[in-house]
């Protein structure tokens, strides 16, 4: 079977580096895009990591810069963790090639009209594009076979400063997540409590990193800022993106799933940008989010040490 067609709307952002790295080593699909938003820093950054890391690894795929702010707040991006590059600060040469001009949300209308039915979207990062194309084109869901979205805390365990119950995806652009969890019939989510239950431990990936690979190499230095702030604060490293996209690609690893009505909170003021779960099934509205709950483990490290090309 020819290799499926899959688009990354992202914010690289390390997470995303590793996210992207696991869909380029995988043979079954086929990478027909990245749609660039901000997000872990802004617009500027993204698109350029996006960039130098298709160089690095040597893929021709075309980056669509989008939107460089929220549809309606401003948010404060996770330089902190990332870098105030997104990718560490550790000064790589920017990448030789340029990005594209049309513009990323009419990049995922136009994508979805060429592989109508047989693409595969997984958004690894605010949903601001991703609402702007839905916006444009309403019909949209009807020609994306499976829309799978890292964000939220389905029981309220989030990780943004402030406000406690609030994943960082969802709560950059609230209103934009409104939008595609209002407006998408059915989509998936990987949210932040259990990308956290399938962290990494530092040891085993800095033994990984030595390896003696491009991607190895360029990720080691990418990551190390965010692996020391990890190191120093959780016991192992969280890469949400990269549980997304490993259950996104291999559902072979999925170990339980649970199908539930799913709305953004846009009013509370320690609340704004929570993922509301209708656990009990009380609030009358069909289940739109199929949420994964438990992956294994060793499904997802082999996925990363593929990504990393020690397999």
């Amino acid at each position: 079977m020819p290799p499926s067609p899959l688009l990354i709307d992202t914010d690289p952002g390390v997470d995303d580096a590793l996210a992207i790295l696991i869909a380029l080593a995988d043979p079954a699909v086929r990478v027909v895009g990245l749609t660039v938003t901000a997000g872990n820093v802004g617009l500027q950054h993204t698109v350029g990591n996006a960039l130098k890391l298709l160089e690095v690894t040597g893929h021709d795929i075309p980056v669509y810069p989008g939107c460089a702010l929220p549809l309606l707040h401003p948010a404060e991006d996770a330089g902190y963790v990332h870098g105030r590059d997104g990718f560490g600060d550790t000064g790589y040469a920017a990448a030789t090639r340029v990005a594209e001009t049309e513009h990323a949300a009419l990049a995922i209308c136009r994508l979805a009209r060429e592989h109508a039915g047989e693409l595969d979207l997984i958004a690894l990062g605010p949903l601001t594009n991703l609402a702007l194309a839905l916006t444009l084109e309403p019909d949209l869901p009807q020609r994306i076979r499976r829309l799978v979205v890292m964000g939220g805390a389905v029981t309220g365990r989030g990780n943004t400063p402030g406000r406690i119950p609030v994943e960082f995806n969802i709560g950059f652009d609230p209103e934009a997540a409104h939008l595609v969890f209002s407006r998408w019939p059915q989509l998936e989510l990987v949210d932040w409590e259990v990308v956290v239950r399938n962290a990494l431990a530092h040891t085993d990936l800095a033994a990984w990193l030595e390896t003696d690979t491009a991607q190895a190499a360029f990720y080691r230095s990418i990551s190390r800022r965010t692996r020391d702030w990890s190191s120093g604060r959780r016991e192992a490293f969280v890469s949400a993106d990269a549980v997304a996209m490993a259950y996104a690609l291999h559902p072979a690893g999925i170990r339980s799933t649970a199908h539930r009505h799913v709305e953004i909170e846009l009013a509370g003021r320690s609340t704004r940008g929570a993922t509301v779960v209708d656990w009990e099934q009380r609030g009358g509205q069909p289940a739109n989010t199929t949420i994964l709950m438990e992956y294994d483990q060793q499904t997802f490290e082999a996925r990363v040490r593929a990504a990393l090309g020690l397999d």
